[in-house]
């Protein structure tokens, strides 16, 4: 299914509350440029490639909870389709208003085409 902004979504996986052991995601399904959500578990995560590089983060913005998927990705950043804040996919880091803090990062392990990620 396909959501605004030519996001796509997806929930794959569920996780054991320490380390995924079964993939969220396929990387062939994350393009260079894309992002989808995922649920690990209880919690929402956006997956998304930037340069052939996979990172996860909540997909809450810390502003007001739209889910970040559903934005734009722009190189390494993610900005909110609700009030336009943008957050660093890198680290987590709030760079514009109106949020002003962070959202969790995680890591991200590959194995082949399978992409596992942590909470």
């Amino acid at each position: 299914m396909t959501a605004a902004f030519g996001v796509t979504k997806a929930v794959l996986a569920k996780c054991d509350g320490v380390s995924n052991k079964q993939p969220v995601a396929k990387v062939s399904q994350v393009p260079p440029g894309a992002a989808i959500a995922v649920r690990v578990g209880r919690t929402e995560v956006m997956v998304c490639n930037v340069d052939g590089t996979i990172y996860a983060i909540e997909d809450v913005c810390t502003h007001d909870g739209g889910q970040l998927d559903q934005g734009t990705l722009e190189g390494h950043c993610i900005v909110c389709p609700r009030h336009g804040a943008t957050f660093d996919v890198q680290t987590g880091a709030a760079l514009t208003l109106p949020a002003v803090m962070p959202v969790a990062t995680y890591p991200v392990r590959i194995e082949g085409d399978d992409i596992f990620v942590d909470v």
